[in-house]
């Protein structure tokens, strides 16, 4: 199919009819290449991942699922190698457009996805998030993107990075589709209102850069003005960057034991940044996973105790809109760094995450995350939806 944007892996089209009958009938998707699809190979944003595995005969949970309620599959999207990026950049298939900032990246590792959709080409995709890759392209393109409860959805047929972090999620342009595409992955209503509670994390406010910050000041008030009852919090008490050091020490780690097998068996060409990422994770000391894992407990006690029923959180989904493109390694690093240490309460806490657009700074989208406690992720459509509506 034509692909201007660059959003589509390249080689035959992936197209498949879904059901005639259905809730996302006459809907359109694209799938995030780490899910399968039957008949297709599936890429993971590396060629040799392709060529060392076997076609998959099934189509992946997400992607059934949405067949099934009636949408029509029109291709598979560009991601970061095998999940592991969050500007989304791939060395191998390029660069997929941000449509909404055309000299800057879209954000990954599900920067296919997002630029499809941010682009018109379909009306949702799916992309998974272990430390940010929803959300981050979520935020960078100006679109509703979810990170669900971790483990509420199946993941069979989705490739795996950090098993104890990954999740699937999807994107939309407007929060009516994003409902109807929500309640058919959840497989729950929309609650006929909105949360009572609202907490502003002031701690991830004031680590987002000061033009992001007044530049979501008006949706987190008219946020506050549609929930009513709203306060001021620490999130992270013990650091921001010290949750991001803490999902990072577990997310390399566990990457490399996912990767393993197939780096020692094949080999294969990686980016350096993605290479070297892997071996960080392979050298991580016990002691050190250990601590992680000791403060990932610290984190789910903490966004528990702020998160009772009927409660939401509000922070900067990313300190900063999306960089320009092809940064160097040396600024890219830090860039990532500080991306992380608003992302990490994903992977260690696991809650349900939606990214609202709708601010802009200097004309660059920058998105506002909501945040609601376990399996509570329909409240943060109900949110969505109530805020698009007012």
């Amino acid at each position: 199919m034509p692909d201007a944007v660059n959003a589509f892996v390249p080689g035959p089209d992936v197209r498949i009819e879904g059901a005639a009958e259905g809730p996302l009938a006459g809907l359109s998707f694209a799938a995030k290449d780490l899910f399968d699809v039957a008949g297709f190979p599936t890429g993971g944003g590396n060629p040799g991942w392709a060529k060392q595995n076997p076609v998959p005969e099934a189509h992946a949970w997400a992607v059934r699922t949405l067949l099934d309620a009636g949408a029509r599959l029109i291709g598979k999207t560009i991601t970061d190698e095998v999940s592991l990026g969050i500007l989304g950049e791939n060395p191998f298939y390029g660069t997929p457009l941000n449509s909404a900032a055309p000299d800057r990246v879209p954000g990954g590792s599900s920067s296919g996805s997002a630029a499809a959709v941010a682009a018109g080409l379909c009306d949702t995709a799916i992309g998974s998030d272990t430390g940010g890759s929803v959300r981050v392209p979520a935020s960078f393109c100006g679109l509703y993107g979810i990170r669900p409860t971790h483990g509420r959805l199946d993941l069979t047929g989705m490739l795996p990075q950090a098993p104890a972090a990954d999740t699937t999620g999807w994107f939309t342009r407007d929060a009516a589709t994003f409902a109807r595409v929500s309640e058919v992955m959840l497989a729950e209503a929309v609650p006929a209102d909105p949360p009572k509670r609202l907490i502003v994390a002031v701690d991830g406010f004031a680590f987002a850069e000061p033009d992001t910050r007044e530049a979501l000041r008006p949706l987190v008030e008219r946020l506050a003005a549609l929930i009513g009852d709203t306060r001021e919090e620490v999130m992270a008490p013990q650091g921001l960057s010290v949750w991001g050091r803490a999902q990072r020490t577990l997310q390399t780690a566990e990457a490399w034991r996912t990767f393993k097998p197939w780096l020692e068996r094949d080999n294969p060409a990686l980016a350096f940044n993605v290479a070297r990422g892997l071996i960080n994770g392979s050298q991580v000391p016990e002691v050190d996973r250990q601590w992680a894992a000791l403060m990932r407990r610290e984190a789910r006690g903490r966004l528990e105790y702020l998160l009772p029923p009927g409660s939401i959180l509000c922070l900067p989904t990313t300190p900063f809109p999306a960089p320009i493109k092809a940064l160097p390694l040396d600024q890219q690093n830090p860039v990532r760094e500080r991306i992380l240490c608003l992302c990490a309460h994903g992977g260690l806490a696991g809650l349900p995450q939606l990214n609202l657009p709708g601010a802009t700074v200097d004309g660059l989208p920058v998105g506002l995350s909501i945040l609601a406690g376990r399996g509570a992720d329909m409240a943060l459509v109900a949110t969505a939806l109530a805020l698009e509506g007012g």
